[in-house]
């Protein structure tokens, strides 16, 4: 495929909507083996999406969030591990962005490049001669057996006597992987713990998080693009809710795919397409999914005009990223619930992919900056006038 030319966000949905049957029909295999498909992976990097968050001076097309979020609901409908991981190294190939030139320079030196990475501390970073020896293990590290390179989180000795977080970035090659990644959903996202024993990274690739939580970034160059001046934890999180949209947009197309002859087993309904309850159901679910879309785009829309804009954010506005996140996460678990419940015991064989989206949303729904509970409980902080318990805003 010809990738000289930045595509439109149109054509980055259609090049993704058009992976949609090779990935679902790889997304058995990705949990039997707790990876995604090479098929996949390589499906992906020809379709140009491995640069979406890319800087555009190393062929990357720079796009915005709603664009992402455009192309990742697409690749969700046909898998939520591919989806998942796709989200995690767009993360990553922006989050590399934010650090200094040269860093830059090294890391996309390899084309379409994976980084994969997390947001919790591993272990201590120990300042040495020319930059820091880590050492510490990093659990739920997506696909870093499929990555080039791997954004770990450690902390610091401060002159204070405190400590403080750091990113470093490290290849991938130079990690240890402990095989833990045995799970109910998301399996094929191969986050497996990753570690390392006294690893030397040079000190431009540590970046420390106090200023990049502040968005005070190290690139010269990406200063001035939107794209890399919005807040790094709330483009992170928004950058996964693709995959929420995707999997219960998944799921709806596979009730509808089952629907034609079905019956309801136990009743005089020899079609599941005419009975009442069926249509409140699929009206249920059906609107919890526009809901969550809204969610979602509001979150997208959100970041990207005050990217480009440049605005100051206020804390109220953070805050209600975080919760149109969470928000849309329970509306897409509650729809696909009920499309679920509305696919009788014959969905519980592995051949039927309700059954694997349930289990991928419900995994999803755990993580704790997607967790429901969690953003509404900050929005309600902040909407109250306290403080925010968390610096991940």
């Amino acid at each position: 495929m010809e990738l000289t030319t930045v595509p439109t966000a149109a054509e980055l949905a259609q090049r993704a909507s058009d992976l949609v049957p090779l990935l679902r029909r790889n997304a058995a295999w990705g949990e039997q083996n707790r990876r995604i498909a090479d098929e996949s992976v390589e499906a992906l990097t020809g379709a140009g999406l491995l640069r979406l968050r890319a800087p555009s001076r190393f062929g990357g097309y720079e796009a915005d969030l709603r664009s992402l979020v455009d192309v990742i609901t697409q690749v969700g409908r046909g898998d939520g591990s591919t989806a998942w991981t796709l989200s995690v190294w767009s993360i990553c190939s922006w989050l590399v962005g934010l650090f200094p030139d040269e860093v830059q320079d090294e890391v996309f030196a390899t084309p379409d490049v994976r980084v994969c990475g997390l947001l919790s501390p591993g272990g201590p970073a120990i300042p040495v001669d020319g930059g820091y020896v880590v050492s510490g293990k990093w659990a739920f590290n997506t696909a870093v057996q499929q990555s080039h390179w791997n954004s770990l989180v450690a902390v610091t000795p401060t002159p204070d006597g405190g400590m403080m977080p750091v990113m470093a970035l490290v290849p991938a090659s130079e990690l240890q992987i402990i095989d833990d990644w045995d799970t109910t959903g998301l399996r094929g996202t191969g986050s497996v713990t990753a570690a390392a024993a006294e690893l030397f990274v040079p000190a431009q690739r540590v970046l420390p998080m106090g200023p990049v939580l502040h968005e005070q970034y190290a690139s010269k160059t990406n200063a001035d693009v939107p794209v890399y001046r919005t807040p790094m934890l709330l483009t992170a999180a928004t950058s996964t809710t693709g995959t929420v949209l995707g999997l219960a947009k998944a799921a709806r197309e596979a009730f509808f795919e089952r629907l034609p002859g079905r019956k309801i087993t136990y009743t005089t309904y020899e079609s599941q397409a005419d009975a009442p309850i069926t249509h409140l159901q699929v009206a249920e679910a059906s609107v919890r999914i526009d809901e969550a879309e809204f969610h979602i785009y509001r979150a997208a829309s959100t970041l990207d005009a005050k990217g480009v804009s440049g605005e100051a954010w206020t804390m109220e506005e953070r805050a209600r990223v975080r919760v149109d996140i969470s928000r849309a996460v329970q509306l897409a678990k509650e729809a696909v619930d009920i499309l679920k419940t509305a696919s009788g015991a014959s969905s519980a064989y592995h051949d039927v992919p309700i059954q694997r989206i349930a289990r991928d949303l419900e995994v999803l729904s755990l993580h704790a900056i997607l967790h429901p509970a969690n953003g509404l409980e900050l929005y309600g902080r902040v909407a109250c006038g306290l403080e925010p318990n968390t610096l991940y805003i």
